[in-house]
C-alpha cells in the first residue's frame, strides 16, 4: 500500500511539473475521431447584396430561400466555438475569371442603386483559387481569395495555441448550376490544378501545423487499413493543427492520380468506405444508423443538421437531433450558437453547454472527460 501511494504521488508531481491537470489525464489517449464538434456550412457566405437580392427574389423566389443566410467572419465563428468550416473554391489559374460578375450589371439594367463594390482591392484579378458559392449570383465572401481565408485561420490558430483542431472542408466548384441564368464558365479541376491547390495550402500551413493522410497512414499499406486499425492521432497531439477535407466525391480519382492512398497529398478525399483512400466520408443526409456504424469502424464523418433554411424556418430539430446522436464527428449547420435563425423558434445547433467539443456519443472511451475538451 505504501509503495502504491508513493507511486501515485510521484505521478501527480510529474503531471503538475509538466503543466497538466488531473482532469486532462483521462483524455491522454483520446483519438481525433472520438470527439464531436460543430461546423458551419459555406462558412464564408456573406449573403447577396440588397438590390441583387431583390432581383433574384422576384425571378427565383423559391431558389432564393436557400441562399438567405450569412455567416460572421471566420475568427468570430472560431471564437464562438465552431471548429469545422467549409470553403467553396473556384480555380482561377490566370486570374480575372470571376472579377466581373453579372449581378451589378443586372442591377444597373433594372435602374436600381448600385450595391457596394464586392472587390475594392482587385483580389479577383490575381491568379489563385477564389471563394465563391455561385458565380455571378452569390459571389460575396467574408474572406478572399482562398489563400486569404487560410491566412485568417492560421492567424486565429496562432492566437489560440492548443485549440481543438480545425477541420477545413474544401468544396471544388466546376459545374454550372441549374438556374436558367448565363453564368461564367468554371475552370475544370485537373491533376495540375490540384497540385496548385496543395501548394497554396502548404504556402500558409507548414507540415507541423497540419494533419495529413500520410500522418494517419503511418506504416500501414493503405489509409483505409490505418483507419480501421484506429491509427488516428491522439487529440492531444492534434491540438493547434488543421485538417483539410475534400467535399466533392467525383473529383477524388483526379486528386488520387499519382498519389495512391493519398501519399503526398494534403486533403483527405470524400471516399467510399473500404477504398484504399477511405478515412473521411460524407453522409450529409444520414441515415443516422449508417453513420453510427461508420463511426464505430473508425471513419471520420461529416453530416448536415439542416439545409437550404428549410429546418430553420419552422424550427424543425428532427434532423439536427438525429445527426448529433449518430456520432458524426463534424456537424455542419448554417446556424451555430452565435447565429441563431431569425424565424420563430430561433433554430440553432450547439453542443450541450455550448461546448467547443464533446466526447463522441458512439466511439469515445468511457474515460473521456468532457471538462478537458476545450
Amino acid at each position: 500500500m505504501h509503495c502504491f501511494r508513493s507511486f501515485s504521488s510521484g505521478v501527480l508531481m510529474l503531471a503538475l511539473a509538466a503543466g497538466t491537470s488531473t482532469a486532462q489525464a483521462p483524455n491522454s489517449a483520446l483519438k481525433l475521431n472520438q470527439i464531436q464538434v460543430i461546423g458551419t456550412h459555406n462558412s464564408y457566405h456573406a449573403g447577396i447584396a440588397p438590390n441583387e437580392s431583390k432581383l433574384w427574389q422576384e425571378k427565383y423566389a423559391n431558389a432564393y430561400k436557400g441562399l438567405d443566410y450569412q455567416h460572421q467572419p471566420l475568427a468570430q465563428q472560431f471564437d464562438s466555438g465552431v471548429r469545422q468550416i467549409e470553403l467553396d473554391i473556384y480555380a482561377d489559374t490566370k486570374g480575372g475569371r470571376y472579377a466581373h460578375p453579372s449581378g451589378p450589371k443586372r442591377v444597373e439594367a433594372a435602374h436600381l442603386p448600385a450595391d457596394p463594390e464586392f472587390d475594392p482591392n482587385g483580389l479577383m484579378l490575381k491568379p489563385g483559387f477564389k471563394v465563391i458559392h455561385v458565380q455571378d449570383v452569390d459571389y460575396r465572401s467574408t474572406c478572399q481569395p482562398f489563400i486569404g481565408c487560410l491566412q485568417q485561420v492560421r492567424e486565429w490558430s496562432h492566437e489560440h495555441p492548443g485549440h481543438i483542431p480545425i477541420f477545413i472542408l474544401v468544396e471544388t466548384k466546376e459545374r454550372e448550376p441549374r438556374e436558367k441564368v448565363q453564368l461564367t464558365e468554371p475552370e475544370p479541376f485537373t491533376s495540375a490544378v490540384f497540385d496548385a491547390l496543395d501548394a497554396e495550402i502548404r504556402s500558409v500551413f507548414p507540415p507541423e501545423e497540419m494533419i495529413t493522410p500520410d500522418d494517419v497512414r503511418g506504416s500501414y499499406k493503405t489509409l483505409n487499413e490505418a483507419v480501421l486499425a484506429g491509427h488516428w492521432p491522439t487529440l492531444d497531439s492534434a491540438r493547434g493543427k488543421v485538417v483539410f477535407l475534400m467535399d466533392q466525391h467525383h473529383v477524388g480519382p483526379i486528386y488520387l492520380k499519382g498519389h495512391p492512398s493519398l501519399k503526398g497529398r494534403v486533403l483527405f478525399t470524400n471516399a467510399e468506405p473500404g477504398e484504399p483512400d477511405a478515412a473521411f466520408v460524407e453522409r450529409n443526409d444520414g441515415p443516422a444508423a449508417e453513420i453510427s456504424d461508420l463511426v464505430r469502424k473508425g471513419y471520420l464523418i461529416r453530416a448536415r443538421t439542416d439545409s437550404d433554411t428549410k429546418q430553420a424556418r419552422v424550427n424543425d430539430t428532427t434532423t439536427r437531433d438525429a445527426m448529433m446522436a449518430s456520432g458524426a464527428q463534424l456537424l455542419s449547420t448554417d446556424y451555430p450558437v452565435n447565429e441563431p435563425a431569425r424565424w420563430d423558434g430561433h433554430y440553432v445547433v450547439a453542443l450541450p453547454g455550448n461546448a467547443v467539443a464533446r466526447c463522441n456519443p458512439i466511439d469515445a472511451p468511457s474515460s473521456c472527460s468532457a471538462d478537458a475538451l476545450k
